[in-house]
C-alpha cells in the first residue's frame, strides 16, 4: 500500500486538528471546551480522542494552564469571587486538585481589595430608601459575583463604618 494515499478519515483529522490548533492558540482551552467544539464539528468519539491526545502532546491543551488563566482572568478582569470561579471550573470537569491550586494564586489581600473596590463602585450607583436596603443590594450583588457571605458582610461593615464615623 502506498503511504501517499490518505483516507477520508485522515483528511478529516488533519482538517479538524488545524481548526483546533487555532482554537486553542487563540486562548487557553480545557478538554471540555475542545470536546464540545469537536462535537459541533461532528467528529466521532474515537477521532475526538485522537485529536485531543495530539493537542496535549503538542502542548496546545493543558488543563493546569487553563485553570490558572481562567482563575486569573475571571478574578482580575470580571471581579468574580472564588465560589463562582469554582462552580464554573467544576462545570468544565476540571479536577478538584487543579481548582484548589489555581484558586491559591489569588492572595487574600488581592481578593479582599477586589471585593472592596467592587462594592465601593457599586455603592455609588445604588438607589435605596435606607441603609439596610443599600446593604442588602450590595450583599446580593457580591453574592451573585461569587464572594463568600462572611467576607461580604465584613467588607460591607467596613464600608459603612467609614460613613458612620464621618
Amino acid at each position: 500500500m502506498n503511504d501517499d494515499i490518505f483516507t477520508y478519515r485522515d483528511i478529516l483529522k488533519k482538517k479538524f486538528l488545524k481548526k483546533l490548533k487555532k482554537y486553542c492558540a487563540y486562548q487557553e482551552r480545557c478538554h471540555f471546551d475542545v470536546n464540545k467544539k469537536l462535537h459541533q464539528l461532528k467528529a466521532d468519539e474515537e477521532l475526538a480522542n485522537e485529536i485531543i491526545s495530539e493537542l496535549i502532546n503538542e502542548n496546545y491543551l493543558n488543563e493546569q494552564r487553563f485553570a490558572l488563566a481562567y482563575v486569573r482572568g475571571k478574578h482580575r478582569i470580571n471581579k468574580w469571587g472564588k465560589n463562582r470561579i469554582l462552580n464554573e471550573l467544576k462545570k468544565r470537569n476540571i479536577s478538584a486538585y487543579l481548582i484548589q491550586k489555581s484558586l491559591e494564586e489569588i492572595t487574600e489581600t488581592e481578593y479582599k481589595m477586589a471585593l472592596l473596590h467592587l462594592l465601593e463602585v457599586k455603592n455609588k450607583t445604588i438607589k435605596a430608601k435606607n441603609i439596610y436596603e443599600r446593604k442588602q443590594k450590595l450583599f446580593s450583588y457580591a453574592y451573585a459575583k461569587g464572594y463568600e457571605t462572611d467576607l461580604i458582610n465584613e467588607i460591607i461593615e467596613d464600608i459603612f463604618s467609614h460613613y458612620d464615623s464621618t
